[in-house]
């Protein structure tokens, strides 16, 4: 084996090795950061939060009355419903008197185990909200059929007097300032008329009796919510669950509910601490990286506003920023309200609070990471069929922003046409946000043709068949054509014109052949001449697309000054009149003719014989 004669090691200038490596070195760090990022993020959540929100669901909202009545929580549309299930599966499932073998079990009676793993946490509360009479506007023809008009649901129409017999909270109005609730119907304040379940069974289910007798629920009742938390000792988990019943104005009933299971205990076990230490080291980041903007901004000044990077990276502060804020807020809160709302086994924790702020960072979190994903195609210049792809999208941004304009415009369009015409019959068109949903659905082949059909048997199927076409069949393979058509464009511009990017494989194939040269495993002697030759090349290349360029920017500039002048056209048409598919034709002949020239020296070179230009010099 000859060492003597290497591969071709590939060189690079100094000013764009010097760049690549800057530009590695920011790639590397920022993948530290990545990770370090996604460890707390994903630490944060685990199987068991889906598994612990599937039992709970199960139990409270798919649990039925008895065999025969089928009655449960999903299926509750009226007060009769209302009362069957929360005096039924609603206590059934907060409290667990027998064990695996249906015997008695000894446990203090001051606590309820559901599933006999997760600990009730306090008692359960039941909270409505009511509005006054005379809420409503009544036509004149039927007052004298209507004496009683209760409207939809307002904070200003709010019943706060005390009702029924009026001796205890549940007939009295109770503030509370925690954090209001958006239905499925209404915005909901904090406050109202409550009162807790009781420790045991018994007296829960005589106390529902009771209220039921004196009618605690009466026309102007328009939501009842039902509250309780639970924590999972074996899986460090609280689960906070919220069941709402709505009663719209049209009658009957909309029940929902919320299932949160989070970790609000965060620094128990190593592993936790591990994640501490690693929410450290991501604060640590996010100073550096600010720093750094900030030092950017200061240096570019106008320049760096001009760099969708450099938005994208404020973006990604900021979000990471608020993450912390949250994450600071919410500890804090923890460590204030634990040991406060577990003092009184006998009172209502509201969890609940705790639960919405924990929910909120784990979204702004999970932004945060999608965002600092989409970073790193800012490093796919290392890799020129990435740059391709990033051509492609920016070259075409223009064609596809007006393409949106156009397909938006059609889109709301089909809309507000679907609203009207169906909102009132079939449930996906029944509000404005529900027909957007369901058009996108249409466009990927989701949908039930049959209800629109019944709703409308004549606008139905036109706008059914209408949407496809204009939307699936035009819209989208014009969209599809433009970036073909802008990816051709680019990739016939890359064969055309080299481009000047370097890759990532450059440095690595210089270092490799470095290392190599230092153990003296290969010999560079033979592989300079020809790096000089092809840099000759690559630099005549270089300077003639200048050089033609520059002529031809001469040319019509004086063509230009020539006709301010008065002068002939026929003497400036020569020079005005060349395009970019000329100038581009122009010069791949030029190159031709070079690469030709060089072929023929090379050949002269190969011919000469050995040792000539040494007997010269002598």
């Amino acid at each position: 084996m000859d060492l003597g004669k290497g591969v071709v090691k590939p060189r690079l200038t100094r000013s764009r090795e010097l760049e690549m490596k800057a530009t590695l070195r920011e790639l590397l760090i920022y993948v530290i950061f990545l990770t370090d990022l996604c460890i707390l993020t994903f630490g944060m959540v685990s199987t068991n939060m889906y598994y612990l929100n599937k039992v709970m669901s199960t139990l409270f909202l798919d649990t039925s009355v008895s065999e025969t009545d089928k009655t449960n929580f999903k299926s509750i549309g009226s007060v009769a419903d209302f009362w069957k299930y929360i005096q039924g599966p609603l206590l059934d499932g907060l409290y667990w008197d027998t064990s695996y073998i249906q015997h008695s079990i000894t446990v203090d009676r001051n606590t309820s185990h559901i599933y006999y793993e997760n600990l009730l946490l306090g008692v359960a509360q039941v909270r409505q909200l009511k509005i006054r009479n005379d809420t409503c506007s009544i036509y004149p023809s039927f007052r004298a059929f209507i004496k009683e008009c209760y409207g939809p649901y307002r904070y200003v129409s709010e019943d706060k007097e005390p009702f029924g017999l009026k001796n205890d909270t549940e007939w009295r109005y109770s503030t509370y300032q925690s954090l209001w609730y958006s239905g499925l119907i209404g915005l909901y304040s904090s406050g109202g008329f409550k009162f807790t379940l009781p420790r045991s069974k018994n007296a829960s289910v005589d106390k529902l009796t009771y209220l039921k007798e004196q009618g605690w629920l009466t026309r102007g009742t328009r939501v009842v919510f039902i509250d309780f938390s639970m924590y999972n000792a074996n899986v460090n988990l609280f689960c906070v669950v919220r069941l709402v019943l709505e009663f719209p104005a049209t009658g009957g009933v909309l029940p929902s509910w919320q299932f949160y299971s989070v970790k609000l205990l965060r620094y128990v076990t190593y592993y936790d601490y591990f994640l501490a230490s690693c929410e450290i080291i991501f604060c640590l980041f996010i100073i550096t990286f600010t720093i750094q903007e900030f030092i950017k901004m200061k240096t570019l000044k106008k320049e760096y506003v001009k760099d969708a990077w450099n938005w994208l990276g404020i973006l990604l502060l900021l979000l990471s920023i608020l993450a912390i804020a949250f994450n600071v807020y919410r500890t804090v809160e923890v460590a204030r309200l634990m040991e406060n709302l577990l003092s009184n086994s006998f009172s209502y924790p509201d969890f609940y609070f705790l639960a919405f702020w924990q929910t909120h960072y784990n979204n702004v979190i999970s932004v945060t990471v999608f965002f600092a994903w989409i970073k790193i195609f800012k490093y796919i210049r290392l890799n020129k069929t990435l740059t391709q792809l990033s051509s492609t999208l920016s070259r075409c941004a223009k064609d596809i922003i007006g393409f949106g304009i156009m397909f938006f415009i059609i889109f709301f369009a089909y809309a507000q046409l679907g609203y009207l015409v169906f909102g009132s019959q079939v449930d996906e068109f029944s509000t404005f946000q529900n027909c957007i949903f369901t058009q996108f659905r249409i466009v990927l082949g989701d949908f039930n043709f049959a209800r629109i059909e019944q709703a409308n048997r004549i606008l139905g199927p036109i706008y059914f068949i209408t949407f496809v076409f204009f939307v699936f069949f035009v819209l989208l393979n014009v969209f599809l054509a433009i970036i073909n058509d802008t990816y051709s464009e680019v990739k016939a511009d890359f064969s055309v014109i080299p481009s000047k990017k370097f890759e990532i494989s450059d440095l690595i194939k210089q270092s490799y052949n470095n290392t190599l040269v230092k153990l003296k495993l290969k010999s560079a002697s033979q592989t300079e001449d020809l790096y000089a030759v092809r840099t000759g090349q690559s630099a005549s290349r270089t300077d003639m697309d200048s050089n033609i360029s520059s002529t031809v920017n001469v040319e019509r500039v004086k063509g230009q000054e020539r006709r301010r002048r008065g002068y002939p056209a026929s003497t400036t048409r020569l020079h005005d009149s060349v395009s970019p598919e000329e100038f581009q034709r122009y010069r791949k002949e030029m190159e031709k003719q070079l690469k030709d020239m060089t072929s023929k020296l090379d050949l002269v070179m190969k011919n000469l014989p050995e040792g000539s230009g040494s007997g010269d010099k002598k």
